[in-house]
Parts: C-alpha cells; sequence; structure tokens
C-alpha cells in the first residue's frame, strides 16, 4: 500500500501505535523488529484490542484478518507516513541535535516559545528513527511550531531524521565523544551532527549557530545562518554572567536570567534566547518562558538533602559531558565535595582510555571522597586514597554508608544505564 493510501487510513483512525500494552482503540498498528523482538508477533492481538488495522511486513499472517496491511518494510512505511502527515501542515518544525544538552535545549526552547505561541516537542527521548516520525503525528492544524530532537550514534542518522521531519530551522547544541563507537572517533561525531547544518543548508533553512564555537563555525556553509554568542560580529549577543548561582545572559541593557546551573548551559540558553528574538517574541516574554522552565528529571537539578546539597546529572553521560560537569563542580564549590561518577557506554575503543583520563583528570584534587561506579572505571588505575572503586551501584550501597554524610556538596554524573539517581533512595 502507498503512503497516500495509507494516510488516508491514518485520517480516519484515532493515531498510530506501536506497542500493544498502550493501544488505544482504531489506532493504526506497526508491526516494527528489533533484536529482541518481533512486532509481527503482535499484528493480531492489537486487531484484538481495538486497533483498526495492523501494518505488517510477513506475508505469511497476511491471510489470518482482513484489516492485516503488508508493507515491504514496517518501519520505513510508518517514517514515510510521519513526514506525508508533517507536509500537509503549516507548521514550523525546529530540529535540535548535538552531543550534550539536546533536551536541555529543546525544553528551554519549548518554554520560551509557549509564550507566544501553540507549540510541541519531542516526548522524553523520542529522539531516534522510531521516536522522531511518532513525535510528528502530534502536529495538527492548531499547532504552530514543533520541536523535534534528534539524536544519532552513527553517520547517515541525522541526516535521515531531517529527511523525515523537513526542519525549517536547526541547531547543533556542541560537538562531543559521545557514541565514538557507532561515529567510529570525534571526526565521525563532527560529519554526523553537521548532517543537520548540511540539510538545512540544501533546503533553504535557517541555521542558529553558535559563534564562539570554532567547530560550528568551520563546518556551517549556509550563508543563512542566525548567529549568537559573546563573540561582537554575532547576530545576537550576550554577556555571560554568573551571580548568585543564576546563569544571565545580558543582551544590550536586558537581562534574561535563568535558574538552571552549570556554565555549560550557557550556549543552551543563548541558543533558545536567540530562537525566540528570531521568532518575535518579546524580551519579556522570553524571560517568562525562563522563568517557568523545568527541565526533565535527572538533569541538571540541584537538590537539597538534609545537610547535603547533590548536583544530580544522572541522565547520561560521555567524555566532553562529564569533564564539563566537573570544571563547573570545581569553580561552584570550594570545600565539602563528594564526587559520585558512573562509567560512559557507547565508546568503543576508546572506552578505557577516556575512563582512565577522568580518573587522572581527579586524582589530585580537593575531593573529600570520590565513588567510581561501573565495570569500566572499575578496571582504571588510581593513585588518590580518597578514590573508590565498584563494580556497581549495589556493591557500593553495601561498602558503604551515603547516610553518614553531612554537610557535602555531591555532584552525580553517569550513563542512564548505570542509574545513579538510585542514590538518593540511599
Amino acid at each position: 500500500m502507498d503512503t497516500k493510501k495509507l494516510y488516508s487510513l491514518f485520517t480516519s483512525s484515532s493515531g498510530v501505535s506501536i506497542d500493544t500494552r498502550n493501544l488505544i482503540s482504531d489506532q493504526i498498528f506497526f508491526s516494527l523488529k528489533g533484536e529482541n523482538f518481533n512486532g509481527n508477533h503482535f499484528a493480531l492481538e492489537a486487531l484484538d484490542k481495538g486497533a483498526c488495522y495492523s501494518i505488517i511486513d510477513d506475508k505469511s499472517i497476511l491471510d489470518k484478518n482482513p484489516n492485516l496491511i503488508y508493507v515491504e518494510d514496517s518501519l520505513i512505511a510508518l517514517q514515510k507516513l510521519s513526514s506525508y502527515h508533517r507536509s500537509q501542515y503549516d507548521t514550523k518544525i525546529i530540529g535540535v541535535t548535538g552531543s550534550n544538552g539536546k533536551t536541555t535545549t529543546k525544553n528551554l526552547i519549548y518554554s520560551i516559545l509557549s509564550q507566544k505561541y501553540n507549540v510541541i516537542k519531542t516526548k522524553g527521548n523520542l529522539n531516534n528513527h522510531i521516536g522522531v516520525p511518532i513525535s510528528l503525528f502530534d502536529i495538527n492544524k492548531d499547532v504552530d511550531i514543533a520541536i523535534i530532537e534528534m539524536g544519532a550514534n552513527h553517520i547517515g542518522e541525522i541526516e535521515s531524521l531531517c529527511e523525515i521531519a523537513m526542519p525549517d530551522i536547526g541547531l547543533i547544541t556542541n560537538y562531543g565523544k559521545a557514541h565514538l563507537e557507532g561515529f567510529g572517533g570525534f571526526e565521525g561525531v563532527i560529519k554526523g551532527k553537521t548532517e543537520m547544518f548540511d540539510y538545512l543548508t540544501q533546503n533553504y533553512g535557517h541555521i542558529i549557530l553558535n559563534n564562539d564555537d570554532k567547530l560550528q563555525i568551520e563546518n556551517c556553509k549556509g550563508d543563512l545562518a542566525v548567529t549568537f554568542g559573546e563573540n561582537q560580529d554575532s547576530e545576537y549577543t550576550f554577556n555571560y554572567i554568573k551571580r548568585d548561582n543564576q546563569l544571565i545572559l545580558k543582551s544590550e541593557d536586558y537581562e534574561f536570567r535563568s535558574s538552571i546551573y552549570g556554565d555549560y548551559n550557557f550556549s543552551n540558553i543563548a541558543s533558545s534566547v536567540s530562537i525566540g528574538k528570531f521568532l518575535d517574541l518579546t524580551n519579556d516574554e522570553i524571560q517568562k518562558g525562563l522563568d517557568i522552565f523545568k527541565n526533565d528529571s535527572n538533569r541538571s537539578e540541584i537538590i537539597q538533602f538534609g545537610s547535603n546539597k547533590i548536583y544530580l546529572d544522572a541522565y547520561n553521560a560521555n567524555p566532553t559531558s562529564i569533564k564539563a560537569a566537573i570544571s563547573n563542580f570545581d569553580k561552584e564549590v570550594i570545600s565539602n565535595k563528594v564526587l559520585v561518577l558512573g562509567d560512559m557506554f557507547e565508546l568503543g575503543e576508546h572506552s578505557e582510555k577516556e575512563h582512565q583520563d577522568v580518573v587522572d583528570l581527579i586524582d589530585n584534587k580537593n575531593y573529600k571522597k570520590v565513588y567510581l561506579i561501573g565495570n569500566i572505571f572499575f578496571n582504571c588505575e588510581i593513585k588518590e586514597a580518597h578514590i573508590e572503586k565498584f563494580k556497581s551501584l549495589d556493591e557500593m550501597s553495601k561498602a558503604i554508608k551515603l547516610n553518614d554524610l553531612h554537610s557535602m556538596n555531591i555532584l552525580i554524573k553517569g550513563s542512564r544505564g548505570i542509574g545513579l539517581e538510585k542514590l538518593l533512595n540511599y
């Protein structure tokens, strides 16, 4: 079945589902496949649960029910359908990619633009080849702007996601040492993320360009770039100031204030404010968006826990973000410092070296205690007695009593799979 025919069925349905566990009546079920699952095995169950149609790419079950629809590839059919749906509306699409800070920036842009427009955004972390299409189905005639987060772990993925979502505006938060295994190294990261710039250049879109980032400037070949930063040649110039634990961006005579912590968030805030300005919001409207901003949990949170202050950034980690977090922690906190770090994943052949680099970075710093968690950190060489390492969070919780810590400043940073946010329970 071609995309237009499938879309005619979609318009009379109640939406799309890829999981029978949360299927709603009259949705179209897409039988997607993965390493450990095959959605074709649930196609009939979906119909029994109220789906109006099930899209399958397994011919062997086609005669089991007249509401089974065969396509060559269910995922490609889903992607094409979502892209066709996106093309039916004048909704402006803002694409956000980068190694670090994608979700924070997406949420900042959403909070700001919502002061003037009807805006939707990628839910949670649905930023891959399945999540982006699912997000696009939320577009309707009342939606002015959709902010679509795009993640990638190999070259070609951002290009593919851009072809599906067709962004009008886009930005790269930064180039960092994330997913080195899939990208084949840092040069691969640069090439893969730059696919956002390439798409916008080829399709006359607008690039929101960090004019303080030499790598972004080198890799931006479009002449429709909207520049921002402390660089005085920028279209939107900011002076970055930290005052009373607030990040402040001074623009001409106006000060934009944000309660997010971490110097590394200056550029995320600046890009979001710049998009607000570019889309004709007033300074006061932008500030209101910053005032009500709420980040996703476990990202750049400061939590007062008894007498301890916890700097929780445990959603994800890579060498670039973990070093930035440590650097910021060292700037903000003078004494009574405790560091809890978890393994960084998807670094491939670079993993051992990158973890040892982090250990070497913290070896001679003035911390009361350092706890390293995970098999990779466990195999690193340590020199300082105040650094302890554990193979798992469970092993650490049995070996030490975190509730013995009093009046400490504790930075918690690690990859999502380590689950360091569980430390709060201890």
